[in-house]
């Protein structure tokens, strides 16, 4: 699971797979983890992982959030851009295996594909400033 340059593409899919199902239960207002249940297929591991690190640990996630969130309200920021954050901040504190880089420039760009340029910059601004805290070595 450490080997990011073969694995690349799987993760990079497995966390827009996590974004989407983490956009989609807050949709339809339910948990992630009911929703991975609800699914006939499972997702890959990987993304599994993502969405119930992500509920797991919600509460402390958007506490960093709302700490590191400059005139911004949670509830007030696009519902996309709140999960993509929420993906980077639970790699970030949880998966010290993944690099810095990848999780900053992964979320950067599921940012900018699914958002906008402009929440491209927030989503780096956010997580560069919450990586100093949880990572403050990395």
């Amino acid at each position: 699971m450490s080997d990011y340059r073969g694995g690349v593409g799987s993760r990079r899919e497995a966390r827009e797979r996590a974004l989407a199902l983490l956009y989609e239960a807050e949709a339809k207002g339910i948990a992630p983890d009911e929703l991975l249940d609800e699914l006939p297929l499972a997702p890959e591991p990987y993304t599994i992982e993502l969405v119930v690190g992500v509920a797991s640990h919600q509460d402390q996630i958007d506490v960093l959030l709302r700490d590191h969130a400059r005139q911004w309200r949670l509830e007030r920021m696009p519902a996309l851009d709140r999960a993509v954050l929420r993906v980077g901040v639970f790699e970030l504190a949880h998966r010290p295996d993944v690099p810095l880089a990848v999780v900053i420039t992964e979320a950067v760009e599921l940012a900018k594909q699914y958002s906008t340029e402009e929440s491209g910059r927030f989503v780096n601004g956010m997580l560069s400033a919450i990586a100093a805290v949880v990572r403050p070595a990395g």
